[in-house]
């Protein structure tokens, strides 16, 4: 049996497991959990990284990060292929990850900085995450009829990352910067694979 080395708040996480159920993969993962900032963990054994997901094979070969995970997932397991073949509708879908995962990128970094004792944190740092946080949330507006098609590694990365800035930074109202991504957040946020995989309050 695989084993997916994981913590439940990350998002990066939170899209591989969406993958997983998508996928119908659920009986053949083990869920591992990790705490990444333990310095007694052995996750640097697997990953050099020391960051989750990481997914170990059962011959022990370990892949990371989300994205190669994500897409080695989607070749195992049933339905609808979430990493289109090669041509427009799969560089759109991997830009939608990208810009997802970018998202999540800019909003951990800040939350991690303004978490600094006051005498070393960086308000200008903060500040340049932020603005990297508001202008991704304005492009996936753009994005918004990519968003509305099938379903692919695109949407469900952006699903993942829409649930953590809610999770996270539900002070700031990302909806109102996209209120046609808020919409479709509103629907698309009842399947199944992200009811599932909610972080614990």
């Amino acid at each position: 049996m695989m084993k997916l080395r994981y913590s439940k708040t990350s998002p990066y996480v939170r899209k591989v497991l969406m993958v997983m159920i998508e996928k119908g993969l659920q009986g053949r993962i083990e869920l591992v959990p990790t705490d990444a900032w333990s310095p007694e963990t052995d996750l640097p054994n697997q990953n050099p990284l020391g960051k989750v997901p990481t997914l170990v094979l059962e011959d022990g070969t370990a892949l990371y990060d989300s994205p190669v995970i994500c897409e080695y997932l989607d070749s195992l397991g049933g339905g609808s292929t979430l990493f289109p073949p090669a041509g427009p509708a799969r560089w759109s879908a991997l830009k939608l990850q990208a810009l997802a995962d970018g998202l999540c990128d800019a909003a951990i970094s800040r939350r991690l900085e303004l978490a600094r004792p006051e005498g070393e944190r960086s308000q200008k740092w903060a500040d340049r995450q932020r603005a990297a946080m508001e202008r991704a949330v304005a492009a996936m507006e753009a994005e918004l009829p990519a968003l509305s098609g099938p379903v692919t590694i695109g949407s469900l990365a952006v699903l993942a990352t829409l649930g953590y800035l809610d999770f996270r930074w539900s002070s700031e109202d990302w909806r109102a910067r996209a209120p046609g991504v808020a919409r479709w957040f509103a629907e698309a946020s009842s399947r199944e694979s992200f009811l599932a995989t909610e972080p614990p309050k």
